[in-house]
């Protein structure tokens, strides 16, 4: 008698667990080769997080010279960033890096990032990305150009912001993580990357989360200066290694890994 075969899995209807969007057939495509660095590895010469989210912040900045909106659209912050780790990216390797909005309002933009290697290995990223103006230290508005070139790879140009890591934080003992100057950005703010080295740090024993495809989320709240003393507050359960990062007891940032369905 022939076995009828598993159902395929239901996945929740929470965005956080929602696959990102595929690459568009058509319009504005950043579309550029690439390959590993050295001091993006780690000891099993597998591409880190860190180096992942320094490849996709360089990508963006590469992205607004390509379309000639680097000097209207200098500043930009993330407030969120998410990485699916399909297939991992081992070095040496040379790589293909997209880059296309998934959804835009006025003041902010979702960019999708999808950077394929030359050996097979698969990383899908989402960054929700806010327009600021450096003076008033506020969201502000994109040209009419900007915004017309960013909406022909998506429908979607209501974007609202939605937290998505809302876990209060838990009863457990902080670690403290020391910051360096290097981790600095021109806002005076540590910046998005450095964000990434604590969740390596915190993450890598988590390898029954990462022996398949994986995803990484990293939500930012308040800005970190330097001086400040950070802690991190790891907390594991069978479904997820959680982050969250605290000054004096004050919520800035929240970080998770879980395996994907």
């Amino acid at each position: 008698m022939n076995q009828l075969a598993d159902p395929p899995p239901v996945l929740s209807e929470h965005p956080m667990l929602r696959p990102l969007a595929p690459v568009p057939s058509s319009g504005h495509i950043f579309d550029f080769p690439g390959r590993v660095g050295t001091v993006d590895m780690d000891e099993n010469q597998g591409l880190r997080v860190d180096g992942i989210a320094r490849h996709i912040q360089e990508a963006g900045v590469d992205h607004l010279v390509h379309c000639g909106a680097l000097e209207s659209h200098p500043h930009w912050i993330v407030r969120r960033t998410v990485i699916d780790v399909i297939r991992p990216i081992t070095w040496p390797a040379k790589l293909r890096t997209r880059r296309w909005c998934s959804g835009i309002s006025p003041r902010w933009c979702t960019m999708r990032v999808r950077i394929d290697s030359e050996s097979g290995g698969l990383i899908e990223t989402e960054g929700f990305w806010i327009h600021m103006n450096k003076q008033t230290m506020s969201p502000s508005r994109v040209d009419d150009k900007f915004f017309e070139l960013m909406c022909t790879t998506t429908t979607e140009q209501r974007l609202r912001w939605q937290q998505w890591l809302t876990d209060p934080l838990p009863p457990v003992p902080p670690t403290r993580f020391p910051l360096r100057r290097t981790d600095i950005d021109h806002f005076q703010h540590v910046t998005n990357t450095a964000y990434w080295h604590a969740v390596h740090e915190f993450t890598t024993d988590a390898t029954d989360l990462t022996a398949t495809a994986h995803r990484f989320i990293l939500e930012y709240n308040k800005p970190i200066r330097h001086g400040e003393p950070l802690d991190i507050h790891p907390y594991r359960t069978p479904e997820a290694q959680s982050l969250w990062f605290t000054v004096d007891g004050d919520l800035r940032a929240v970080a998770q890994l879980r395996s994907l369905p």
